[in-house]
């Protein structure tokens, strides 16, 4: 990592990240709070809504954020972002009506929609080393977990101290902190997106996932990781206090657990990534959720009285197989978009997979209501193996980077393919890396002339 931290621009955007998911994580036990504040009893219906309007603020602006991301320096967007996201939390604290917060909020995450995936697309461009690349793919997935894990802790010491209203401060110190940090750096700015219409703009990244083989693969995946993630998420504190008997600590110490199984991948991984592929690495992943969930199932029908030990490994694992599946996802990101396109790509992965996640939560929620859950885990089990199959399936063991393919003459940019191979009198071949942009499409199928991967059309 000693590395990676040699250069300074990331060194201070990490930085930026660290103090902006801390910054939110308080936010998140703060805001659960003013909930009960406002409304007792329903706090927990009002403090649903809202994380729902969050996934889909998420879901719905990350697209057209990055539609217009080239518009404008990158830098200056992440910082007034940043600023943004500190005015609306320092608001938060001033309300007394729960439409209010459904506002504010809405408010808050359409920013974080925006701030989040162009922040992910600087990181390739200002550490352009694979191995680093890959390092600072690790950092973050780290940070990510330190988070989960240690803001609810800073929260609890803090409001032995204070009133939880000055958790939004320091929410918005953190916010402010981190527009300082990006406004140190050397951002440089979106290339170009050479796409005229706002609504080309706005697809292009969904219809890059949609027309790549490894990425519909990766969407799959990101299917499993929101099933298999919900397990832990959502219904971790109703199984430790209804089922295990548990208490508060003993609802972190089994959150600890899983944290500490993504931890542990996301500090190792990045030596294995230098000699094994994404797809292995992530179907590996794969297979260590389905193992999560499938023991997950196993633990809520037994009786034993070692069920704390197994649920601590059951979690444990579940964390690990999300952390192999989600921190090798830049490299492919990476790997499969062209510079202009890598905002748009960036951002459907964001909103994509967020996507995966709204669909999870009620699902969790609602079935460990009504069903219990035995029933809730098995179906959740069975979407995350169904994301699995169709992950190994769509992205094919054969993915070489550079492949040969033909173009139509008379529809392609003639300095695109300026030295290619004649194959017939409305054909050219050649060879390179390729991805999907302007000039390609579609991905290559079937066979014409000499090429073993076939005609490409516009």
């Amino acid at each position: 990592m000693r590395a990676l931290f040699d250069y300074r621009d990331y060194r201070h955007l990490f930085a930026a990240q660290v103090v902006a998911l801390f910054g939110s994580g308080l936010t998140t036990v703060a805001l659960g709070l003013l909930a009960y504040q406002l409304d007792g009893a329903d706090s927990a219906a009002v403090l649903g809504n809202a994380l729902t309007i969050k996934m889909i603020g998420y879901v719905a602006i990350a697209p057209v954020a990055a539609a217009y991301a080239d518009r404008l320096p990158r830098r200056l967007l992440l910082v007034g972002l940043d600023v943004v996201r500190a005015c609306v939390v320092l608001a938060l604290p001033l309300i007394d009506q729960v439409w209010q917060i459904y506002l504010l909020v809405a408010v808050l995450q359409s920013a974080t929609a925006a701030f989040t995936p162009t922040f992910q697309a600087v990181i390739p461009d200002v550490v352009t080393d694979e191995g680093a690349y890959t390092k600072a793919l690790s950092a973050s997935q780290l940070a990510s977990t330190m988070e989960n894990l240690l803001s609810p802790v800073l929260a609890a010491l803090a409001l032995t101290v204070m009133s939880f209203h000055w958790l939004f401060v320091g929410t918005a110190a953190g916010f402010v902190a981190s527009a300082a940090l990006v406004l140190t750096t050397r951002v440089p700015d979106a290339k170009p997106n050479p796409r005229e219409s706002a609504w080309d703009r706005t697809i292009s990244g969904i219809r890059i996932f949609a027309r790549t083989p490894r990425l519909r693969g990766v969407l799959a995946l990101d299917l499993a990781v929101a099933c298999c993630g919900a397990v832990v998420i959502v219904t971790t504190v109703t199984y430790v206090r209804d089922v295990l008997g548990g208490n508060q600590a003993d609802v972190a110490w089994l959150l600890a657990a899983s944290g500490a199984g993504t931890m542990a991948v996301a500090v190792a991984l990045p030596p294995f990534l230098e000699r094994v592929r994404e797809r292995t690495v992530m179907l590996c992943g794969g297979t260590a959720l389905l193992t999560g969930v499938a023991g997950a199932v196993q633990l809520s029908t037994a009786t034993v009285s070692y069920r704390w030990a197994v649920a601590i490994m059951v979690w444990a694992l579940i964390g690990s197989g999300m952390s192999l599946v989600l921190t090798p996802i830049g490299r492919v990101l990476r790997r499969s978009s062209s510079p202009a396109d890598r905002p748009a790509v960036f951002a459907a992965q964001f909103s994509l997979s967020h996507l995966c996640w709204l669909a999870a939560y009620p699902i969790t929620g609602w079935g460990a209501t009504l069903a219990g859950f035995t029933l809730t885990w098995t179906l959740l089990g069975v979407l995350s193996a169904f994301g699995v199959i169709v992950a190994a399936f769509a992205w094919s063991r054969h993915d070489p980077e550079v492949l040969p393919h033909t173009h139509t003459v008379t529809d392609t940019d003639h300095r695109h393919i300026a030295g290619a191979t004649a194959v017939d009198h409305r054909h050219v071949e050649h060879s390179h890396a390729f991805i999907i942009d302007q000039d390609h499409l579609r991905w290559p199928v079937g066979q014409l002339g000499s090429s073993p991967i076939g005609l490409l059309r516009r």
